[in-house]
């Protein structure tokens, strides 16, 4: 018991710091260059453990073409949800990112429910839509109380930035529920942040922005190297981990915890506060989500 606790309490922890990273990096680095050193320096090391461990699943993709392009279009769908998420950061705050990345799983249902009959079953409850409605309202009310400080009109840029990023999000997970009959998901994961990262590599190369990696401060660089590595492990890795070991409802539970864990860090390490009418927006999505989640039976 102690182990598990350990371990849940770890992963909000670090979650939670996640968020502060991607904010952090996104006002020293160009979205460009920002997803291209993440990316590559995440995906090509996971491609490396990948060789060595599924080596014959990376040779029996490049002899299937449906399933190249499907990673292709991974890659492209990974690199529009970024390209919006990141820009969305830098507008708005860390805890807004961890607020609409929690609003992203009813969402992800609601969009599956589209085209997977198994996906609609979860949708069939009452408890589904008051739940989603009730996130809805408390994103609104999250949003339109944005802090004063960085611009209205700014913050609800970036807040608009941000849901877009997640609804990309939930047209890819309908192409990774795809691919995962298929393919290892450490695969799947490895490949399409290596395509996303070279997709942001070629943008920043032809937009010239590439140039502003030539000087900048070395620790700065590293940091936004070990991000991505750090963003993979802790996002990949170690969700699956608990997903493997204590089953979908209870990481569902855990990730609505995440940005109470976003907010003290991002307080400390950012300065970012949130007024009284956001906290309250944040705890309607926090709890619409809950309803949705435990009602779906996700």
């Amino acid at each position: 018991m102690k182990t598990t606790l350990s371990t849940n309490a770890l992963y909000i922890l670090l979650m939670g710091l996640g968020f502060p990273i991607l904010r952090l990096m996104s006002l020293h680095f160009d979205t460009f260059n920002n997803n291209a050193v993440r990316f590559l320096s995440g995906g090509i090391l996971f491609i490396l453990i990948c060789a060595f461990k599924f080596r014959s699943t990376l040779l029996e993709i490049f002899k299937q073409p449906r399933l190249l392009l499907t990673l292709l279009l991974l890659g492209v769908f990974m690199a529009g949800n970024m390209y919006f998420f990141i820009n969305g950061l830098r507008l708005t705050s860390a805890l807004s990112g961890s607020i609409f990345g929690i609003l992203a799983m009813p969402l992800g249902i609601a969009i599956a429910a589209i085209f997977f009959a198994d996906e609609r079953q979860k949708v069939k409850q009452r408890g589904f839509y008051l739940g989603s409605l009730l996130a809805i309202i408390g994103s609104f009310i999250f949003v339109l109380n944005g802090n004063q400080q960085e611009g209205e009109q700014q913050f609800v840029l970036g807040a608009v930035f941000l849901f877009l990023g997640i609804f990309i999000q939930s047209l890819q997970n309908l192409l990774v529920k795809s691919a995962v009959q298929k393919l290892p998901v450490f695969v799947i994961s490895a490949s399409t942040a290596t395509l996303a990262g070279l997709i942001f590599l070629a943008l920043a190369l032809y937009s010239g922005k590439i140039a502003e990696l030539q000087h900048p401060p070395r620790l700065m660089l590293s940091a936004l190297a070990l991000a991505g590595i750090y963003g993979m492990a802790t996002g990949m890795l170690f969700a699956f981990y608990i997903v493997q070991k204590q089953g979908i409802v209870t990481f569902n539970l855990l990730q609505l915890l995440v940005p109470i864990s976003t907010a003290i860090i991002g307080y400390y390490t950012l300065g970012e506060r949130i007024n009284l009418a956001q906290a309250l927006g944040a705890s309607v999505v926090l709890i619409g989500c809950l309803i949705a989640l435990n009602r779906s039976k996700v």
